[in-house]
């Protein structure tokens, strides 16, 4: 099959040997996968990952090895970790923290990146008929956008600032209003602003942001290793931040504001993918203006190269096309 691997250098395969599902597995046909900031970090050395790259998927069940066997034909989105069940972490429903988890194209499995892939029945969920493949797509990072709601108890009123105007910056955005009007969004590029603006949320240029230190709520989404900081200079005395940038660099950090001011720091990854589906199945967040570019498969490092571009969104690669030979 054909897939994008990531072993020291991006290499692109027509070859790559076919996955078999295990007891309780699926083997899923892909047939879109999107390229996420995480998968940019993995090639400059994050989690230093060898394998087939990608988390972001939609695809068709072809076979099933054991009880699950109704979803095969199903298109179907899929969560990212695979714990294994026995550790004390998995006992407590932590999956996503299992102390032997595999994470899709990310730790320990290979990804979305490819014709085919392999996931626990368990981590499939299918997609409604009135959710497109673009749209899909979009799953896995919309549900990271609801984790946020998940962690933090948000009520209506609430004065909220997003940091950042990247792909996840502007999805959290737009879930957040969900609860509250107050959401502003800060960000580089007015283009992407301008998509903010279009869903009724108040934007800020990055360069004109002053420290307020005003909003309850500051979710910082940068993917920048000092986003934290401006993220400190604006949340409230006990208020809330939450950290979603995964960067493969550090920086120097002066914690000492967020001492003084009391500051609540939540980390925060994966979201569950049943308000995602149902948000997009009913319209309530706009995922297909956040698409710039989609790629034939044959054209993945292409793809990527793009992604890595300065200023560009989402970028989709299409497996629909079938195998080559």
């Amino acid at each position: 099959m054909r897939a994008v691997v990531f072993a020291g250098k991006l290499e692109p395969c027509k070859d790559y040997h076919m996955p078999e599902p295990a007891a309780g597995e699926a083997l899923v046909r892909v047939l879109m996968a999107g390229i996420c900031a995480t998968d940019l970090e993995i090639i400059k050395g994050y989690q230093r990952f060898c394998g087939i790259l990608g988390h972001e998927f939609v695809g068709r069940v072809e076979a099933v090895n054991g009880p699950g066997q109704e979803l095969v034909g199903r298109r179907v989105v899929g969560e990212i970790n695979i714990g294994c069940g026995e550790c004390d972490f998995c006992g407590q429903g932590l999956v996503g923290h299992c102390r032997n988890r595999q994470v899709l194209g990310i730790h320990g499995r290979d990804g979305a990146l490819a014709d085919y892939l392999t996931l626990p029945v368990g981590n499939l969920h299918p997609v409604p008929a009135e959710i497109s493949d673009e749209a899909a797509v979009f799953v896995e990072p919309l549900a990271a956008a609801f984790a946020v709601l998940e962690q933090v108890d948000l009520r209506n009123g609430d004065k909220v600032l997003v940091l950042g105007d990247g792909k996840l910056g502007l999805l959290i955005a737009q879930v957040l209003k969900t609860v509250t009007p107050e959401v502003t969004l800060v960000g580089h590029h007015p283009a992407k602003l301008a998509l903010a603006q279009d869903c009724g949320i108040r934007t800020i240029m990055a360069n004109e942001m002053t420290a307020a230190k005003q909003y309850d709520l500051v979710v910082e989404a940068t993917g920048s290793a000092l986003g934290l900081k401006d993220a400190l200079q604006q949340v409230r005395p006990r208020g809330t931040v939450v950290l979603k940038s995964t960067v493969a660099e550090g920086a120097p950090l002066n914690l000492a504001p967020a001492v003084v001011d009391e500051i609540t720091m939540v980390g925060s990854r994966c979201g569950s993918f049943p308000p995602a589906l149902a948000a997009l199945a009913e319209g309530k967040v706009a995922v297909v203006p956040l698409i710039d570019a989609v790629f034939p498969a044959e054209q993945a490092l292409a793809a990527l190269a793009r992604a890595g571009s300065r200023g560009v969104l989402k970028v989709l690669v299409d497996f629909r096309d079938g195998l080559v030979a």
